[in-house]
């Protein structure tokens, strides 16, 4: 569990924040194999491999990278990225807060 004084804090976004990003899902292998949705618009990318799939983003973009609840994996692939120069923020509270709030889901196959 994170708190608000984690040094990752600054770099969060909140559901009405990233409209004109490019989101990115970093969930586990074994967590995003067992759900059927992504959040429109989002490619998943591995998070063990985000060295590797980062060389191809365009820094001039912004992006979002979510996870389960936007803890740990989010988090730190938002930072690596960072690192890396890439304007990176995590979704605050990941896929299961956007789902609660009701927000727009795609199913899997549907997703860009």
């Amino acid at each position: 569990m994170t708190t608000p004084d984690d040094p990752s804090e600054p770099f969060g976004a909140d559901q009405a924040d990233i409209a004109a990003a490019c989101l990115i899902d970093v969930r586990r292998p074994p967590a995003f194999g067992k759900s059927a949705h992504m959040l429109p618009t989002a490619v998943w990318r591995d998070p063990a491999h985000v060295e590797d799939w980062a060389q191809v983003l365009d820094p001039a973009k912004d992006y979002v990278v979510y996870c389960v609840y936007g803890h740990e994996v989010s988090r730190s692939a938002a930072l690596r990225l960072r690192a890396l120069g890439l304007k990176a923020r995590f979704l605050r509270g990941g896929i299961d807060a956007w789902q609660a709030a009701g927000l727009p889901l795609v199913d899997k196959g549907e997703a860009a």
